[in-house]
């Protein structure tokens, strides 16, 4: 039977034309719209499964407005052959739980779930611009009852009823092997998006474009929308910039220019004035009852995962906000931690001094390497069991994966890649009613220009951290807790998924979060495959400086360099002592990921670089002339003015 390929796609607006409502929400009424990038090699992916299968049928599927039908005629001039729409003003305010139990059931309708006589590969894009949470991939796999891998650069198919993944992880990749049906979310790593061709144009001017209500495909509306949401956008704010204007160096020569960078950086940045005239407007709270949803749902749960036999440092970030909203909850909430692997047990101590009350460790061979079949069951069966309020995650990719597949599984809304996480309350004034205690999960959003609160009325509140937002607590040691062994229930069907190998390079994820120097390289520097950029990384090292080397994510679409170096809102998020951008244009999506560092210095040739707006030092000049310089500096002792480490 011959295979479909079905592709998931979304209209998403510019950023750069996205505007603030007066309800405080966005208005994306009047931005111009694009497929999501992410989707668009979700789109090309699906077009080289069809090489292998010259056979294969070409759906294309999305969910929006009418005006989504544009997408969905570019998509069959690239190529496809068949689009369906899911439109409905009653699926409005749609969270990514809500979307993706709805999309899933659009394609139940078709005739597509885990029990289908018709094979099929479902290929969608990582994640959206406008939202940038990768949630629906996953929820849409575990409402279709089918193996997912995310985060994936190519596939091919084997011919023997399975998908070959590349799955890209930190400081590395994943070969994995997935029986047919299963779904597949491409990096916009992968093979560049095709231009349509003239035949297939004028055959999408033309072409059908099939569209489902809510009701046609037998969807309620009880879980869907803005009031069956688990969760709902209580607000969002601009981000403003926080560093004081740059001080440029002067000269005439690259010699010159790195001494007015010395001596500027000795002297000290600028400092950013702020008024003092600022007052927080006070809001008058309503007369309203209080209405705690929780039930009989406590504590705090939290998952430690488990990277080369060592629990990865993001895991112990998490324990810094679990602790701090189990003492703003107060009442003695607990704050659990659930590891899985071979061979944990002995790393749950590590877990209680940095702030676990209890330990849960599931210990199985089976287990040494992650898997979110079987990861996602075990959750399941724990919460059910535990019953805690939150569930945080960090948001490593096998993260991002996991939260939304329990968050499907427990009917629970998930918020993704957060930067703050409050105990408040909620106050709902069409129902009269305060909900409080309530989880507050802020997270940057549209192009890391905004700052969305999401709230979660579902137990348990699950919300993934930006690897690198919060400090790893401060170790105690001795300090007692419960060690508790696990033994979950787990079938033959959680292990159809296979790891064939993972590589894992030599670099950085650990060294970057925890270097005081680091250089990175942008585009501008990979006419030399960032060998200068290297060279001073490794010239610190050598005088005894914390040092490492990065990139900016157009490197690593090059090629040229790994994820695991990659620095911004889809990389790593580090506060070095000192930062150095070379070649680096200042995308805000790249800023995100290290304006925390104390000390920032830019170097590009263009004066205009948005880096320097975000920068403390800059130089102006072609990198191939400055570094050769800084690293002779560095020969000589130079170390921007952190001390080496003793011998």
């Amino acid at each position: 039977m011959a295979l479909t390929i079905i592709s998931l796609i979304k209209q998403v607006p510019v950023p750069s034309e996205m505007r603030m409502g007066d309800d405080g929400l966005m208005d994306r009424t009047k931005a111009k719209s694009i497929i999501n990038i992410d989707c668009q090699f979700g789109l090309e992916a699906g077009l080289q499964l069809k090489k292998q299968n010259p056979d294969a049928r070409l759906i294309v599927c999305s969910m929006g407005p009418q005006t989504f039908e544009n997408s969905l005629r570019t998509a069959i001039s690239m190529g496809y052959d068949e689009a369906y729409l899911l439109s409905d003003r009653k699926l409005g305010g749609s969270d990514t739980y809500a979307t993706g139990l709805a999309i899933s059931k659009m394609l139940k309708h078709l005739g597509f779930d885990y029990n289908s006589k018709e094979p099929f590969v479902i290929v969608a894009g990582r994640q959206t611009s406008d939202g940038d949470t990768a949630h629906v991939p996953s929820q849409v796999a575990e409402n279709l009852g089918i193996p997912q891998a995310t985060f994936v650069e190519s596939v091919k198919d084997d011919g023997n009823g399975n998908i070959i993944a590349k799955r890209i992880i930190e400081g590395g990749y994943q070969m994995m092997k997935l029986p047919i049906p299963c779904l597949i979310s491409i990096t916009p790593t992968g093979i560049p998006p095709r231009k349509p061709s003239l035949g297939n144009a004028i055959k999408a001017r033309n072409a059908a474009i099939t569209t489902f209500g809510i009701d046609e495909i037998g969807l309620g509306t009880e879980k869907i929308g803005i009031n069956g949401s688990p969760t709902i956008v209580a607000k969002v704010v601009n981000i403003v910039g926080e560093r004081a204007p740059i001080i440029m160096s002067e000269g005439h020569s690259e010699v010159e220019m790195v001494d007015s960078m010395i001596a500027n950086f000795k002297k000290g940045a600028n400092i950013l004035e702020k008024s003092d005239q600022v007052v927080k407007k006070e809001i008058d709270r309503p007369d309203f009852p209080e209405k705690d949803f929780r039930e009989d749902s406590r504590g705090i749960l939290t998952w430690a995962e488990v990277v080369n036999g060592k629990i990865s440092r993001p895991s112990l970030e998490l324990l810094t906000p679990a602790r701090n909203l189990a003492n703003q909850l107060g009442n003695d909430t607990k704050v659990m931690t659930l590891i899985i692997g071979k061979g944990v047990q002995n790393m749950a101590q590590t877990l209680i001094e940095h702030g676990s009350d209890e330990v849960l460790f599931v210990d199985n061979d089976k287990l040494k390497e992650y898997l979110v079949l079987p990861f996602s069951s075990i959750f399941e069966q724990v919460i059910k069991l535990k019953k805690p309020e939150i569930a945080l995650f960090a948001a490593t990719t096998s993260g991002r994966e996991l939260a939304p597949r329990i968050g499907s599984k427990t009917d629970s809304g998930v918020t993704a890649d957060c930067t703050a996480l409050e105990i408040g309350e909620y106050v709902d004034k069409k129902e009269k009613v305060i909900y409080t205690p309530i989880l507050e999960s802020r997270r940057p959003t549209y192009g890391e220009s905004k700052l969305a609160t999401i709230l979660g009325f579902v137990c348990p509140q699950i919300s993934t951290a930006r690897a690198g937002t919060f400090e790893v607590p401060k170790r105690e040691e001795g300090r007692q807790g419960i060690v508790t062994s696990f033994n979950p229930i787990l079938e033959d069907k959680d292990f159809i998924v296979e790891i064939i190998n993972t590589v894992r390079g030599e670099g950085g994820l650990q060294n970057l979060f925890e270097a005081d120097i680091i250089v990175t390289g942008g585009r501008g520097t990979t006419s030399d495959g960032l060998v200068l950029v290297k060279k001073l990384a490794e010239e610190l090292q050598i005088k005894g400086i914390n040092a490492e080397w990065a990139c900016s994510r157009p490197v690593v679409d090059d090629g040229v360099a790994e994820y695991a170096r990659q620095i911004g809102q889809t990389g790593k998020t580090v506060r070095p002592k000192v930062y150095i951008a070379v070649g680096v244009a200042g995308a805000i999506q790249h800023i995100s990921g290290m304006k925390g560092a104390e000390k920032i210095i830019a170097i590009d040739h263009n004066p205009k670089a948005t880096i320097f707006n975000n920068s403390d030092f800059g130089i102006v000049g072609e990198y191939q002339d400055i570094l050769p310089e800084l690293i002779d500096r560095v020969k000589g002792g130079y170390t921007f003015g952190i001390e080496p480490k003793k011998k």
